[in-house]
């Protein structure tokens, strides 16, 4: 085991904690909680009202003295050290909390550097557990670089002993080992690759909304002014396009190039975006654990064990399929919070369907990918898929037609394509159990594998709606831990019932004996 059968005594957990943290900790504390509270103390300073006493000014002057004072109070009351094999952390002065962290418990140590941390030579060091519910065991910030890296090492290398130790007495699974291999690279993306990536994906828009957010929450003070420009320069465009005297093409074709031009500037911020996030972006493969190392500003090098992924999410998108390219996400056994998650959490960003298979191949059971015997959905599941729509498209020309006339009826030409979808989605669609792997395909024009080893489901549910009887189907929903709430389901819709029954006692044989098996549940 990590730690002695007897428990340490208080004082001697005091001793063993006898580390700081780096000189400058206190300023990237004090950095951090005016990041966290510049919107309130901005308020303060330039919105509180044009007052001759300067009370506003004098408030956010005492605020930030205030968290000044928490930051380097922070620093002379946290200490660290170790203890046999787990870290020791004591920090408080009024309210004294003294925190023993054994390393067996570690499942995650993230190193973080953004620019400030790189210009200083110093690091922040995170490390979590898989129910840690969000929260880190340990936050370190800051140390120096060398001492951030021996801190991952050490504590990296005294899990690897703990396991070990457990396998011997008989108490864990694993086989000791006397020492991992040096992890292999799997997968580098250079430059052109992270361009295409960024011409893949729309991250683009994550800039465009998050302007956007800024200027709602400015207030008047500054949207006023911004409309007064905006306006003002819509008039004088109008005035000028009006002096060249242009007909209707030369209008369209004018509105079309300014179309264009916005989608190639939100192109340049995607291929942007994502240089900044996954430059010099590196996945490394141990024996029992995956390393991801990216950032050009903010560089994250975060380590996940392979048997905390639960689920995986492969996705092909219409450019994806242009460029020859695939992407891949993760669900680990924690609930994901902070850059360091994202980083685990979209596992290869960007690669070939050949490369993807052959890292899938080694990170899953010996023959299970990729499937090779897909089973096909309810032969009227493209029904219960186009039902929605056509609902949707009738009701909206009701609509337009009692709003505008028979005009209205034009909306009537979507049907078919409704139904084109819904027959095409259904055709691709498709389900596998193979090698102790459930897979579910699904998609249209963006098309996205979900798949999780049986051992590894949570809870599973059988569902039937009123349609779905009526049709004689069903659909099974299946849960994993650690599911990103944005991800795709993991579900296998519109199965004949009969075979519904068959596919979830096959994977109730399969799931742990303590994982939640609901009964077939009918939706009202």
């Amino acid at each position: 085991m990590s730690l002695p059968a007897e428990p340490p005594s208080r004082a001697a957990l005091q001793a063993a904690a006898s580390q700081r943290l780096h000189p400058l900790s206190w300023l990237f504390l004090l950095l951090a909680q005016l990041r966290a509270f510049a919107l309130p103390l901005l308020v303060l300073l330039f919105g509180g009202g044009r007052r001759e006493d300067g009370i506003a000014d004098l408030i956010g002057l005492l605020a930030a003295g205030l968290l000044a004072l928490t930051a380097v109070w922070r620093y002379f009351t946290y200490h660290y050290g170790f203890l046999g094999q787990a870290l020791v952390i004591r920090s408080g002065l009024l309210q004294r909390n003294l925190r023993l962290v054994p390393f067996d418990r570690v499942q995650n140590v993230t190193v973080h550097q953004n620019l400030l941390h790189r210009l200083f030579g110093v690091a922040s060091v995170r490390l979590e557990s898989a129910g840690g519910l969000g929260q880190a065991e340990a936050q370190m910030d800051v140390l120096r670089l060398d001492q951030a890296r021996a801190l991952e090492a050490l504590v990296r290398q005294g899990a690897q002993r703990a396991r070990a130790a457990a396998a011997a007495s008989g108490e864990g699974p694993e086989a000791a080992t006397p020492a991992e291999p040096a992890p292999v690279l799997w997968l580098h993306l250079p430059m052109r690759e992270l361009v295409r990536l960024g011409l893949i994906s729309n991250r683009g828009m994550l800039v465009v909304a998050a302007l956007f957010a800024a200027l709602s929450q400015a207030g008047d003070a500054v949207m006023k002014p911004l409309g007064n420009q905006l306006y003002a320069g819509l008039k004088e465009g109008e005035s000028w396009a009006a002096s060249l005297h242009l007909g209707p093409l030369a209008y369209g074709l004018a509105s079309l190039l300014l179309l264009l031009g916005l989608l190639a500037l939100v192109r340049a911020l995607s291929v942007a975006l994502a240089i900044v996030q996954f430059h010099d972006f590196r996945l490394l493969a141990g024996e029992r654990e995956l390393s991801v190392e990216r950032g050009l500003l903010s560089r994250v090098r975060a380590h996940l064990p392979k048997r905390r992924v639960q689920a995986y999410t492969l996705h092909e998108s219409l450019l994806h399929r242009w460029f020859g390219r695939r992407s891949l996400s993760v669900d680990r056994a924690a609930l994901e919070t902070g850059n360091e998650a994202a980083a685990l959490r979209e596992l290869v960003p960007l690669a070939t369907p050949e490369a993807m298979d052959g890292m899938l191949q080694r990170l899953l059971p010996e023959g299970s990918w990729p499937p090779r015997h897909w089973q096909p959905l309810h032969p009227r599941a493209w029904r219960r898929v186009a039902f929605p729509g056509l609902l949707a498209t009738l009701a909206a020309s009701g609509l337009l037609v009692a709003w505008k006339g028979l005009p209205g009826l034009w909306l009537l030409l979507l049907l078919p394509l409704v139904v084109l979808r819904a027959r095409i989605w259904a055709r691709y669609s498709a389900w596998s159990l193979e090698g102790g792997v459930i897979s579910v395909r699904q998609g249209w024009l963006d098309r996205h594998w979900r798949f999780a080893e049986v051992r590894k489901l949570h809870a599973l549910e059988l569902r039937q709606s009123p349609f779905d009887r009526r049709h004689g189907m069903a659909s099974l929903h299946l849960d994993s831990l650690g599911a990103h709430p944005m991800a795709p389901p993991l579900r296998i819709p519109y199965l004949p019932v009969a075979e519904a029954v068959r596919l979830a006692a096959a994977l109730r044989a399969g799931m742990p004996r303590d994982a939640g098996v609901s009964r077939a549940r009918t939706a009202a």
